[in-house]
C-alpha cells in the first residue's frame, strides 16, 4: 500500500493558523500521518504480488512446443514446505493460518502461487512465488488459476506469444482476466 500524501501547503496553513496543541485539526493530521506510516509497512496477501519480493522467474529452455506438450498438474512440482514458509515470511505472514489468508467457502485460505504460472514455464523458485488468498473478493487465487489455464490455451492455439502471456501475468493479471472474462 502506498502512503497517504497530503499537500505540503496543508501543513504550512496549519502552522500559520497557530492552533493550540491538541486542536482537532492537528490531532487529525497526526492521526493520518501515524496511520499512513503503519499502512506503508504492512504486508497483506494481496491481489497482485510485490514486485520487489516476487519479480518472477521462468524455467530456462522451455519452448512453446515443450510447454504445450506437458500435461500440467500431472508433472512434478518442486515447491517445498520450506520454500512456502520463506514466501509467507517475506510477505509478513505467519503461514496459511494467518488471518490475512482469507478463507473461501470451501475453507481454502492462501495458495503459494506462481507469478508466472507453471503452464507458461514459470519456475519453482521463491522469486516466482507469492501468497494469494482464495477468499478475497472480487480478485482471488481461483480467478488467477482460471486465467492461467486460459493463457495456456491461447498460447498453444497460437493466438498469443509466450512472452505476451507471461507479461500479462507479471504486469497485472487482473487486466488480462478482464480482457478474457470481463469484470468478476
Amino acid at each position: 500500500m502506498s502512503a497517504c500524501r497530503l499537500p505540503l501547503g496543508a501543513f504550512a496553513r496549519t502552522a500559520r493558523q497557530r492552533r493550540p496543541p491538541g486542536s482537532p485539526i492537528l490531532r487529525h493530521l497526526l492521526a493520518a500521518l501515524a496511520l499512513s506510516t503503519m499502512l506503508a509497512g504492512a504486508s497483506f496477501a494481496d491481489d497482485i504480488p510485490d514486485p520487489t519480493r516476487t519479480p518472477g522467474a521462468v524455467r530456462p529452455g522451455l519452448t512453446k512446443a515443450r510447454i504445450c506438450s506437458i500435461r500440467w498438474g500431472r508433472d512434478e512440482r518442486h515447491v517445498s514446505d520450506a520454500m512456502k514458509q520463506q514466501v509467507f515470511e517475506a510477505y509478513g505472514l505467519s503461514g496459511n493460518d494467518d488471518a490475512r489468508c482469507v478463507p473461501d467457502a470451501r475453507g481454502r485460505r492462501c495458495e503459494i502461487d506462481h507469478l508466472i504460472s507453471r503452464e507458461l514455464g514459470g519456475a519453482d523458485e521463491v522469486k516466482n512465488l507469492w501468497p494469494q488468498t482464495y477468499g478475497t473478493s472480487p480478485w482471488n487465487a481461483a480467478l488467477k488459476d482460471k486465467l492461467e489455464n486460459r493463457l495456456h490455451i491461447e498460447l498453444c492455439a497460437g493466438r498469443i506469444s509466450l512472452d505476451a502471456a507471461r507479461a500479462m501475468l507479471v504486469n497485472d493479471w487482473r487486466k488480462a482476466y478482464e480482457k478474457y472474462y470481463g469484470k468478476p
